[in-house]
């Protein structure tokens, strides 16, 4: 059994799916762009510009990635979330900066929480990237 999280991008982020495979393989280490198809002319969710389904890595975690230009009722959500722990101050600030930046906001800012009663490590931050995409940063300690 293989377990793989799945992005759908619909709605505002329809047609986005490419840029954000671009963003995220080129900030993660160990990343990259494994396989891509496209919807084909006239066929029904999308257009030939349109990633009908697509398979990335990042840090050599395996990502499925499609886009469809259905008038879906749902978009991304923060109630599900990438956890990452970061091995360094620097790695956690720079991807922090990187997520959060340009449209993106930021739900927790980046500080230290481990006197709280959530077990986190020396440093924390929740953000949500420009995607709609929402990520939690960690420096365990």
């Amino acid at each position: 059994m293989n377990i793989t999280t799945f992005l759908t991008f619909v709605g505002d982020q329809c047609g986005k799916a490419k840029e954000a495979i671009n963003f995220y393989t080129s900030i993660f280490p160990n990343s990259e762009i494994k396989k891509i198809l496209k919807y084909s002319e006239g066929e029904a969710g999308g257009t030939p510009d349109l990633i009908k389904i697509g398979t990335f890595t990042m840090n050599g975690v395996e990502y499925r990635i499609s886009e469809n230009n259905y008038n879906h009722a749902w978009s991304m959500t923060p109630g599900i979330s990438l956890f990452i722990d970061c091995d360094s101050e620097n790695e956690i600030d720079t991807l922090f900066e990187s997520l959060s930046a340009n449209g993106g906001k930021i739900m927790i800012p980046l500080d230290n929480y481990s006197t709280d009663n959530y077990d986190l490590g020396d440093k924390f931050g929740w953000c949500e990237d420009k995607y709609g995409i929402s990520w939690q940063l960690n420096l365990p300690k």
